[in-house]
């Protein structure tokens, strides 16, 4: 059996007739930037999310980004980020001219551990970021604690986490702002690049808008040194036909990964821990095993595609060495990076493919 790390052909051949139709609707329309497509799901992911403001921008890390330059991060302010996370979030840091500065992870979780953040505030901290990752929201109130107590922002990354609830608040709704990707291969996912910020303060939303418009509150008014990062209409309208099947998707994730959990038997394999005060959304079905490479390939040689999140740890890329962070200061992030192993999920997987997955892992 071939089982690939993901397929999104069981969802386009469930909406193939109404992205169609999205794609024809804008195409007859004949208007690709700005215009009622955007306006449309900007205030239907705004009411989803429980939120009064959401901008569309061009991408997840433009989201993150975006929402930094409008709270005027920049040289020689810091801004704290978990160690264990896909990049982006610390790129959205440095591309604003700002210092990311990495916190631990909890293991159980793979989220930043709220414990350790307050150490790692100083004068020049201005920001924390927490990242959602895999789809598991973190431990929100210490991290807001914190952050009201030094007088600090906090911009969510919810790039992972669309639908995601800690305490029955969903993600996105805790900080000042959050970043939102809608990469293809997200729960949300555009058909191409995509993502959005969304926030409650309509003066930040504004400015995070004429930001990603070149800097331009209207046309050829430039009141900021702006970027170009705009939601385009053929995306959001493609993003507006998937949002209404966004929770039944979810349901049906957290149906697979709890036949996972359960299904899976084998001591050498750690299966992922749930908060019991978060509702999980699983973008990652995350395992680890102290002979990672191992099992990898013993799955893939039985035709299971698997994936890493993620192999090498940030403070280890060629792009941060200049942080100087050495080998083994950043213990857990690095052991989360030489144990963990992503397997296939996703919406339309069969029963009869998870039972293979679960089976060929138990005979490991």
């Amino acid at each position: 059996m071939k089982i690939p790390f993901v397929s999104f052909l069981p969802m386009e051949k469930e909406l193939n007739d109404d992205l169609k139709s999205a794609f024809e609707r804008v195409f007859t329309r004949s208007w690709y930037i700005e215009g009622v497509e955007d306006e449309a799901f900007e205030k239907a992911f705004a009411e989803y999310c429980g939120v009064k403001c959401c901008i569309g921008v061009g991408n997840g890390l433009d989201a993150l980004m975006l929402a930094l330059k409008a709270m005027e991060i920049g040289v020689g302010d810091e801004v704290i980020v978990p160690s264990n996370t896909y990049i982006a979030t610390a790129l959205a840091v440095t591309y604003v001219g700002a210092t990311p500065v990495f916190v631990e992870p909890d293991i159980k979780t793979f989220n930043i551990n709220p414990e350790l953040i307050e150490a790692a505030v100083n004068d020049h901290t201005k920001v924390v970021m927490p990242v959602h990752l895999y789809g598991q929201a973190c431990d929100m109130d210490p991290i807001m604690d914190v952050a009201r107590k030094h007088n600090l922002y906090v911009v969510e990354d919810c790039a992972q986490a669309h639908g995601a609830t800690y305490k029955g608040q969903k993600v996105g709704t805790f900080g000042d702002a959050a970043g939102f990707s809608f990469y293809p291969g997200k729960n949300l996912g555009a058909l191409g690049d995509a993502g959005a910020v969304v926030t409650n303060n309509k003066e930040l939303a504004d400015k995070i808008r004429a930001l990603g418009n070149y800097g331009s509150d209207y046309k050829y008014h430039h009141i900021y040194k702006g970027n170009n990062s705009r939601l385009d209409e053929l995306q959001a309208a493609f993003l507006k036909v998937k949002l209404p099947h966004l929770e039944r998707m979810n349901v049906e994730r957290r149906r697979i990964a709890k036949m996972y959990t359960e299904g899976i038997k084998n001591s050498r394999v750690v299966t992922p821990y749930v908060n019991p005060e978060c509702i999980p959304v699983w973008h990652i079905y995350g395992i680890r095993c102290n002979e990672r490479d191992t099992l990898e390939k013993h799955l893939n040689d039985k035709g299971i595609i698997t994936n890493k999140h993620y192999p090498i740890p940030m403070h280890l890329q060629e792009c941060y060495r200049n942080l100087n962070i050495p080998v083994g200061s950043l213990p857990i992030a690095e052991e989360i990076s030489a144990t963990e192993l992503s397997l296939p999920l996703y919406y339309g997987m069969t029963d009869e493919e998870v039972h293979y997955v679960i089976n060929a892992l138990n005979e490991f």
